[in-house]
């Protein structure tokens, strides 16, 4: 039978959970800006934020004191949280591949040529 959380372990397990919502939004939104704008910094944050993530998910699981079958849904919820972004920036990519070629899509925050300062 799983052990009800411990009320010294309460904070910590309210706060891992939302900073599970927090980091894995984070994750996926700075992935994307990333590879939308080809700043290799954003996709460093992405994966800090995923560090992030899966640090939270170890205290979660700490905290609640998760056993066996529960410890595996928490791993296979860090290997979901990994590759959805990179799963679905892989099928936009795809999908819209033939409507542009690789250099004709625009890079973000910079200016065209011709364009003055």
């Amino acid at each position: 039978m799983i052990e009800p959380v411990a009320l010294d372990d309460f904070f910590v397990n309210v706060f891992s959970a939302a900073t599970i919502i927090l980091a894995g939004a984070s994750y996926a939104a700075l992935f994307a800006w990333g590879k939308l704008t080809r700043r290799p910094g954003f996709l460093i944050l992405a994966y800090v934020s995923y560090g992030v993530l899966a640090v939270s998910v170890w205290l979660l699981a700490e905290t609640s004191h998760f056993e066996g079958f529960w410890r595996i849904i928490a791993g296979l919820m860090l290997i979901g949280y990994f590759a959805a972004p990179q799963a679905i920036w892989r099928l936009c990519t795809v999908t819209h591949a033939g409507e542009h070629s690789e250099h004709d899509r625009p890079i973000i925050n910079q200016q065209q040529e011709g364009e003055q300062s």
